[in-house]
């Protein structure tokens, strides 16, 4: 079973990492352990997100992992400037091919920034809300709205008042991110994201991917 690393920015995305991605992971080999970033290890909120500090983590995690990856919000990320989601995740590719040298390598080295944020990938099935939340069905309505605005769940915008997040506590102002976030995303499941969110389908089969050399993993184990 290969170990990943899977370095995340808040309790949400931890919490998905255990209840959805990883029984599927372990299928194909894959073990995978979520890792709060910086600061959000002893809070509930987010972490502190940027290129440097996503780099020294993924770095550091990489000693002790056969594989690492990233799980964090585009909505947030410090000083992206007009970069996109893409451009972070190539920056992040550069930085962390320069500061491991020899020991980098594609299918154990694994960037990701969500677009725009986690809560994207439940607008792939927005039914779910209704099951998990008890919400009325003119509030699910309302979300049904705002996914057929968009060609996929990832471009809904993420400005502070039109990011995902915003627009399903408008519509569910009982809505927990954390409490709601992965039960909505189980209900959904993962064959259902995929279908809907292709830069959310392509991260998840290069996890599938991901491979330890048999004479030795990517940390630096001897």
């Amino acid at each position: 079973m290969n170990r990943l690393a899977v370095t995340v920015e808040g309790g949400t995305e931890e919490e998905f990492v255990k209840r959805v991605l990883a029984d599927h992971l372990r299928t194909a080999g894959v073990e995978p352990t979520p890792i709060l970033l910086g600061r959000a290890r002893s809070r509930f909120g987010g972490g502190n997100v940027s290129v440097e500090r996503l780099v020294s983590e993924m770095v550091e995690l990489s000693r002790s992992f056969d594989a690492v990856t990233s799980f964090v919000d585009f909505y947030g990320f410090r000083r992206k400037g007009e970069q996109s989601a893409e451009d972070l995740e190539n920056i992040l590719d550069q930085r962390l091919r320069q500061r491991m040298g020899n020991r980098w390598h594609p299918s154990r080295v694994i960037p990701y920034v969500q677009r725009h944020e986690f809560e994207s990938l439940l607008f792939s099935n927005v039914d779910a809300f209704g099951h998990v939340l008890g919400a009325s069905s003119g509030a699910v309505d309302d979300l049904r709205a705002i996914r057929a605005e968009f060609s996929t769940p990832e471009d809904i915008n993420d400005s502070t008042q039109t990011c995902p997040s915003r627009r399903i506590e408008r519509c569910l102002p009982a809505y927990s991110k954390r409490r709601d976030g992965p039960r909505v995303a189980e209900d959904i499941g993962l064959a259902t994201m995929c279908s809907e969110c292709p830069r959310f389908r392509d991260w998840l089969t290069s996890l599938e991917s991901a491979r330890q050399d048999t004479r030795a993993g990517l940390g630096e184990r001897r």
